[in-house]
Order: structure tokens, then C-alpha cells, then sequence
């Protein structure tokens, strides 16, 4: 019976098939799927499911386009990149697939685990700083070092690392991308646990743009211990009536408009924000039109 390769037709030219193409140490090979594991130091901790069903799809109308990178161990190999296209390999019923093999150290292998998800399907903002972290911790490498081995800057390597400080809470709206990693960059300066949780949960459930967060957590910086929201506040939404006349505000005024408000008391607070004095006289003509 033919074994299914999936391979594509530009791979079909380029890796030898037959017996005189036994695996080299290096180069293009085709491999039993079932003799690759997958990389023990993959930062990725998610995969889309529909993404992979329609990966997986592709695969069997048209082929593998690219090769999986993977390095040899013994008889068998251990993945370096490639770890969403082996998932829709075996989810398309492959028997084997074309692979390019490396001779790498597992720290060259993580980093280009790394790199090839950041170029093929983001990483969420967590399992970015979690790869950070491990070339750091395990590998003794600087910010400096990771930045220029995934090609970033040293302050997007150190902001990044941040995000692994914030609470529990607000890190699992990140990872399920209810929070972007701007919120968590601008949360991750914020000082009192309590406040960011709070925030964060507003944020997430009103929609709140990053500078409102940054707002919030500059307006928390300079605010009395005594002023601060109650924690008991933090797990209660705003009613529906304030967020939709924030928000009229905020177009009407063309400026950005908080308000703070608590059903206990049943009063609040207008913050209308400007950025200079003829912005605030802008703002005065227009509420007396």
C-alpha cells in the first residue's frame, strides 16, 4: 500500500524518495511521521482547533509546503519547528513527512521554536515572556542575548517579561486574548494587585481601549491609599445606561470621558480629559451649543 507523505510539488523535486534515500545526518529527508516527537521545550501552549482543521485540510488537497525542522535522536527525531503543521499532518492521516534535519543544542532549539511561531501564528503575550524566561533562567542568557536571538529589542524583551508579574487573574484574560498585551504592559505598572485585577476586569468587560487602562493606572499612581475602589467593587460591571453614556459622551465631546459610578451610593463622578486650553475652550463651546 502507497504511504501518504502529503508531500507538496515543490518538496517533490527538491527530497529524494526510494531506498538509495535513506536519511542523511543533515538535509531534506522523508520520515514515518510516528518516529518524530514533539519538541519538549515548545513555548506554545495552545493550538486553534479550527485553525488546525483547516491547516490539516489544505495539507491533504494540496500538500505540505514546507518541511517540518527537526533534529536526530538515535533512529528516531525530536521536532525543533514546525509543531502546528505536524498536528495537521497527523490530524490529515500522513504516514510520513518531508522534514529538513538540523545538528542544533536544545538552546538553539528552543529559540527557533520560538521564532518560527512568531512568524507563522503569534504566540500569545504570556507564552512569549514564559520562552523568555526559560532562555534566561535555563540557558543564563541577558535580555540583551534573547532580544538579538529572536531579532527584538532589549525594552521589548523586558516589557515582555513583565506581563509574567501580573496576577493570576488578569494573566488568564491575556492568555484567552480577552486582555491584549498593550493592557498588559500598562497594567503590569501598576503596583497594588487589587486595583489591576479590577481594572482588568473592566477593561475586559466594557472594551476599554489601552489608553483608558493607561489612564486608570496613572490615575491610580498618584491616588490616595484612602481613595482607592474597595476590592468588593472589583467583580461588579457597570450598569449597561453608564457605559452607553461614556461612551455618547466621549463622541460628542471628541475627548476622552470616565465615569465612575456606585450603585451603593447611587452617585458618581464626570472626568472629562483634555490636552490643552483650547482643547478644554473646544470642549466648553461644544456643551453649550
Amino acid at each position: 500500500m502507497t504511504r501518504r507523505t502529503g508531500l507538496g510539488k515543490g518538496l517533490e523535486t527538491l527530497i529524494p524518495r526510494g531506498p538509495a534515500a535513506a536519511a542523511p545526518s543533515e538535509g531534506y529527508a522523508i520520515v514515518p511521521i510516528d518516529r518524530i516527537s514533539p519538541n519538549p521545550q515548545q513555548p506554545r501552549e495552545i493550538f486553534d482547533t479550527e485553525g488546525l482543521a483547516s491547516l490539516a485540510a489544505s495539507i491533504t488537497e494540496v500538500g505540505l509546503l514546507q518541511p517540518l525542522v527537526v533534529r536526530k535522536d538515535g533512529d528516531a527525531y525530536v521536532l525543533i519547528a514546525g509543531e502546528r503543521r505536524l498536528r495537521a499532518c497527523s490530524l490529515a492521516g500522513l504516514d510520513e513527512v518531508p522534514v529538513v534535519i538540523r545538528v542544533v543544542d536544545d538552546e538553539g532549539s528552543l529559540v527557533e521554536a520560538l521564532v518560527e511561531n512568531l512568524q507563522r501564528e503569534d504566540l500569545n503575550p504570556l507564552e512569549e515572556a514564559g520562552a523568555y524566561q526559560q532562555l534566561l533562567e535555563d540557558f543564563g542568557m541577558t535580555h540583551q542575548q534573547v532580544g538579538e536571538r529572536v531579532s527584538k529589542s532589549r525594552s521589548s524583551v523586558t516589557n515582555a517579561l513583565r506581563l509574567l508579574s501580573l496576577p493570576a487573574s488578569v494573566q488568564s484574560l491575556v492568555s484567552s486574548r480577552r486582555l491584549s498585551a498593550g493592557h498588559a504592559r500598562a497594567l503590569a505598572g501598576v503596583s497594588d494587585a487589587r486595583f489591576a485585577e479590577y481594572i482588568a476586569k473592566r477593561a475586559a468587560a466594557e472594551g476599554w481601549s489601552v489608553r483608558q487602562v493607561e489612564d486608570a493606572a496613572r490615575a491610580r499612581a498618584n491616588m490616595p491609599e484612602d481613595e482607592a475602589p474597595a476590592a468588593s467593587m472589583s467583580s461588579e460591571p457597570r450598569p449597561a445606561a453608564i457605559v452607553e453614556l461614556e461612551q455618547r459622551l466621549t463622541d460628542r465631546l471628541n475627548a476622552d470621558v470616565d465615569i465612575s459610578y456606585r450603585q451603593d451610593r447611587n452617585r458618581g463622578r464626570v472626568v472629562i480629559k483634555f490636552t490643552s486650553i483650547e482643547d478644554l475652550e473646544r470642549i466648553y463651546r461644544v456643551l453649550h451649543e
